[in-house]
């Protein structure tokens, strides 16, 4: 069985586990190494700071729109686990504080994964 892409229904899960998609990511940035180096950086810059973000930002809008912005990054680089967790905060933005620091710290564990695969990735290349 394929999915969209060619890519084997196997192939495709076991990709889908990983903290990165490498081959959504080399799909996305046309298999321009230099150009997955750039986009992994920013990405692990920009989660970084939207967790901080979040962490400090009251119950409201603002969270959603953090939660949103971070959702969209993940899913350009195959971060599938941080567009999940990004997706469940998005859901929360309103919810008590204990709902929303168990989001939260979930959102930070898939980020962490994410970069230290980004690390793994990168000094490998």
């Amino acid at each position: 069985m394929h999915h969209k892409g060619g890519i084997p229904g196997e192939y495709a899960a076991a990709s889908f586990e990983r903290p990165i998609d490498l081959v959504h990511l080399a799909r996305q940035t046309l298999g321009d190494r230099s150009l997955e180096r750039e986009v992994l950086n920013l990405f692990v810059v920009q989660a970084r700071s939207i967790l901080t973000q979040m962490e400090l930002t009251p119950p409201g809008k603002p969270r959603l729109e953090l939660a949103h912005t971070l959702k969209g990054s993940a899913r350009s680089v195959g971060a599938w686990h941080v567009a999940t967790e990004a997706e469940a905060c998005e859901a929360l933005f309103e919810a008590t504080e204990a709902s929303w620091r168990g989001a939260i710290e979930r959102l930070g564990l898939a980020i962490r994964a994410a970069i230290v695969a980004i690390e793994d990735v990168q000094q490998a290349a």
